[in-house]
């Protein structure tokens, strides 16, 4: 590293959906709480579960670019475009992705499945996303305070000119001193950062979580844990499931909190294991109620809540 990096700022929200899903469901435990873990694995589908798997294998932490955004720098890259890339996704750059972040050749065990299905592996790790950020968004909007004091003190260290000094706070497992800066991983690596940015990325993650990408030809980023997150887990992780199940039944309640993020009939029945007639009609009153709204895509129908569904989870959640 120079004896100056330039240092800059970004506020992705995909990131901290990526480090959620390491953590409770892949297994990569990185210092998120036990409750927040069960809560977030019990939201997630069969599928999504099985999708997940590769990203905590041992002995490995390279994922394929497809799971990451290329370059958080200048516009923030939300987490429904990420899911919205996915399943779009052709299956052949999927299997491209795999080759490239492995060195060409089979890819590991781990990823075999996914090279070799790569559709139903894009629709759950998609799912799997989905589902996580319905839970973690509540909670990524109050952090808005902690993300724009993080703000202000990058931006006053790269005033200053103290970057090596917030570099080595960042995080225990990234140090700055005499050799550069050393970030702690399973796979030993040297990079030289040249005359790239450093682009930070607070996240809302466990203590020990920590994400990068070193090889990107215009920057390099550090995804970390934004400081005083632990006073945002105490928050309740969803509504009142019970209370809004006594209002509306139990199988709109989770119909209504399915779509926190746009999905197709098609995926909330398969997602819900209901049959898609049922589906139709609990839409249907959910609609008449102005609590979801439906748009045709081609062959494919679209649900997303309205404000008023919104308004009232949020309702639901103040009372939690």
């Amino acid at each position: 590293m120079p004896s100056t990096p330039q240092l800059s700022i970004s506020i992705s929200p995909h990131l901290t959906a990526l480090a959620m899903i390491s953590d409770a469901l892949a297994g990569r435990r990185r210092g998120l709480p036990e409750l927040w873990r069960k809560a977030l694995a019990s939201r997630v589908s069969r599928l999504g579960h099985q999708a997940v798997r590769p990203l905590a294998a041992p002995g490995y932490s390279v994922v394929p670019d497809s799971l990451v955004p290329r370059t958080p720098i200048g516009a923030d890259v939300s987490v429904q475009a990420q899911i919205t890339a996915l399943l779009d996704l052709p299956p052949d750059n999927l299997i491209k992705d795999l080759e490239q972040a492995f060195g060409g050749g089979p890819p590991p065990p781990h990823w075999r499945s996914a090279a070799e299905h790569p559709v139903p592996w894009l629709h759950g790790y998609a799912g799997a996303l989905s589902d996580i950020w319905q839970s973690a968004e509540p909670l990524w909007k109050r952090a808005r305070p902690l993300l724009d004091r993080e703000i202000q003190r990058v931006g006053v260290a790269t005033v200053r000119g103290g970057p090596e000094l917030l570099l080595g706070s960042l995080n225990h497992r990234i140090k700055y001193g005499e050799r550069g800066l050393l970030i702690s991983d399973v796979e030993s690596s040297t990079f030289d950062l040249g005359d790239r940015e450093i682009v930070l990325v607070p996240m809302l993650a466990g203590k020990d979580a920590v994400i990068v990408s070193l090889d990107n030809e215009e920057a390099v980023w550090i995804a970390y844990p934004v400081p005083g997150a632990d006073s945002l887990w105490r928050q309740p992780l969803a509504p009142a499931h019970d209370e809004l199940s006594a209002l509306m039944g139990p199988v709109r309640a989770d119909l209504l909190c399915a779509v926190g993020e746009p999905m197709t009939m098609s995926m909330l029945a398969s997602d819900m294991k209901i049959a898609p007639s049922s589906i139709t009609y609990h839409c249907d009153r959910l609609r008449a109620a102005r609590l979801i709204n439906r748009e045709r895509r081609g062959r494919e129908v679209w649900i997303t809540r309205t404000h008023r569904a919104d308004e009232l989870l949020d309702l639901f959640r103040r009372h939690t």
